[in-house]
């Protein structure tokens, strides 16, 4: 199955450049391009995207709450946000995983670790090392302007969810869980997807930050 992707870049040769490394793989199609926030939400509703590769400072609307916007409007339903931008801040990464984005890159990173991050994202997986998850998470709660969550919002969770979802926190994939877990890296995946729906979380990243606002996780 094709992969559309939109690009949202205020910068024209950072588009080009997207634009070309994007469609040379055979399962991703870019479907339109957007020089600012409101041209991305007015495009995002007639090329039916499934990955907005979403730039952070552009004009009349950032990234940021194009983010926002896409991820609380159920007429995007299903539609991922990669940030990638040049600000590889913790700030950034932690305001954009709020906002609802799946993953969260550096403009410098290897063409096939940008194509390779369109399709993690379009499967549902968060685009976080073990490492940039801490990082992700600890800016998050120490800094932004969430509000804990209660740790009963957990009680809808099985053991196993709960155990799961702890396991996600921690950076494993789904095959690292299976392996520890002893079962097959398809029952992980029935647990997450079941995890993520009672949480009402939209993927692995929301799901992350859900686990250390109960709790669920420490440092």
């Amino acid at each position: 199955m094709t992969i559309r992707v939109l690009l949202a870049d205020d910068q024209p040769l950072i588009r080009a450049g997207f634009h070309v490394l994007l469609d040379s793989a055979p399962d991703l199609e870019v479907v339109g391009e957007a020089s600012d926030g409101l041209e991305a939400l007015d495009l995002l509703r007639t090329t039916r995207a499934d990955v907005v590769v979403m730039d952070i400072r552009m004009p009349l609307l950032d990234g940021l709450e194009t983010t926002r916007r896409i991820t609380s409007d159920e007429s995007f339903a299903g539609v991922k946000v990669l940030v990638v931008t040049t600000f590889e801040i913790d700030e950034y990464v932690a305001r954009a995983v709020e906002a609802g984005a799946s993953g969260f890159l550096g403009k410098g990173v290897e063409p096939a670790e940008l194509q390779a991050a369109v399709r993690t994202v379009a499967e549902g997986d968060a685009l976080l090392s073990p490492k940039a998850t801490k990082a992700l998470i600890d800016r998050f709660l120490t800094r932004g302007s969430g509000v804990p969550v209660d740790p009963g919002r957990l009680d809808v969770l099985t053991q196993r969810e709960r155990e799961v979802v702890a396991l996600a926190a921690h950076g494993m994939s789904n095959n690292e869980m299976a392996e520890k877990l002893v079962v097959s890296p398809l029952t992980v995946k029935t647990h997450v997807n079941r995890a993520m729906m009672k949480l009402q979380a939209r993927d692995r990243a929301q799901l992350v930050v859900v686990a250390y606002q109960t709790g669920l996780v420490r440092f």
